[in-house]
């Protein structure tokens, strides 16, 4: 098989059982699998040491959190082969959606086809690399506007992750789309400009009006960990302004952090506490994404 299988990887942190039971049906709606690479090679030469974080792996991450769902995302250096994400939602029984990333001119069978194996967005990237190029095999907005019609026709969302100052620009020009929007990493915002920084308040009043979704997955946010007690201002922020488009991702297995990776179970523990009313809990673990990602009942 054709692509790039990485000379050495990475060996994912797995968690700790959390203090605090997640309610049943609770979904980790961003994580990524990686491998394995005789089956599933890189698309493109990673521009960091991957993880060996196959699908059986990522099922015991979740098991080990007391997790009954996911949502998985299309990692950069698997460029458009969802092939992955698809093996990992095939032998999910229906627990697991997907995310994957396609290109302009993709056709519309095409989409259908990764519609009806699980996959319920596509992910667009406007990040860089720390050295500000462009990651390998990421798709940007650009095309996002390109496929947007045949992405609606699919029933397919469109996932961002860009920087939080590009978003006051970004979000008018993709309204006209009718897709909805997905916010990644708690839209990027900056810790340091706190929570009247101009940008992250055009993102909140976005997310107010019911303009967004955005996820809370706080560890590429904050480097205070493991508490993040810089960031709890901004999170609280979040919840207050709309509870009913707010996602919990953990971004298991922390591509790019090395020793910095974070303990899932204590993220959830953190989670509960920052989040003390059980229903908001259960609103953003379980309600919100039955509703995006269209988990069968029970």
């Amino acid at each position: 098989m054709s692509g790039f299988i990485p000379d050495e990887t990475e060996t994912p942190r797995m968690p700790t059982a959390p203090l605090h039971r997640l309610p049943a049906l609770a979904c980790d709606a961003h994580a990524h699998v990686f491998g394995p690479y005789a089956q599933f090679p890189l698309a493109e030469a990673s521009s960091y040491p991957p993880p060996l974080a196959p699908a059986d792996l990522y099922a015991q991450m979740l098991d080990s959190v007391g997790s009954a769902r996911g949502v998985l995302v299309q990692p950069a250096p698997y460029g458009t082969d969802a092939g992955p994400i698809l093996g990992a939602i095939a032998a999910s029984r229906g627990q697991v959606r997907g995310v994957a990333a396609a290109q302009a001119g993709t056709p519309a069978a095409e989409l259908q086809r990764l519609y009806d194996g699980g996959i319920r967005g596509l992910r667009f990237v406007e990040m860089r690399t720390p050295t500000g190029e462009k990651f390998k095999g990421s798709v940007g907005v650009d095309e996002l506007l390109q496929l947007a019609p045949a992405m609606k026709q699919a029933g397919l969302h469109a996932q961002l992750w860009a920087p939080c100052d590009a978003y006051p620009s970004l979000l008018p020009r993709l309204r006209p789309t009718g897709l909805t929007l997905v916010l990644d990493h708690m839209a990027c915002l900056k810790v340091e400009r706190g929570v009247d920084d101009p940008a992250f308040q055009a993102v909140l009043k976005a997310l107010a009006a019911g303009d967004v979704w955005i996820k809370l997955s706080v560890c590429r946010v904050s480097n205070a960990a493991p508490d993040y007690a810089d960031l709890e201002p901004f999170h609280d922020a979040l919840v207050a302004a709309n509870p009913t488009r707010l996602l919990w991702g953990s971004d298991w297995p922390y591509v790019r952090m090395g020793e910095r990776a974070p303990d899932v179970g204590r993220l959830i523990d953190l989670f509960h506490d920052w989040v003390p009313d059980a229903a908001v809990r259960q609103q953003i673990l379980v309600d919100n994404p039955q509703a995006l990602y269209g988990f069968d009942n029970g």
